[in-house]
């Protein structure tokens, strides 16, 4: 069984923040966008941390994707061609 890694990055100056959690784990990343935000040592504003915390947000929010990323059409679909490339 896979399970999926949700990558979610910001990039500010010379500083990258890069953040990969799961969906069991949304919480903690959530929380570390906190702890980053009340760090006076980095760049990570409050406003980065609301807005990042949004995207995981959404990450949740989506319906999962099956494992086929493209349609393809197929012989037997209306309009295909007999012809093989």
């Amino acid at each position: 069984m896979t399970q999926d890694i949700n990558v979610l990055a910001l990039v500010k100056g010379e500083e990258r923040y890069v953040f990969l959690f799961d969906d069991d784990n949304r919480a903690e990343a959530l929380r570390t966008l906190g702890r980053y935000a009340s760090n006076p040592d980095l760049s990570f504003s409050w406003y980065d941390a609301a807005v990042l915390s949004q995207k995981i947000r959404q990450f949740t929010e989506q319906p999962k994707q099956s494992a086929a990323r493209f349609t393809l059409p197929l012989p037997t679909d209306n309009g295909a061609s007999d012809d093989v490339l």
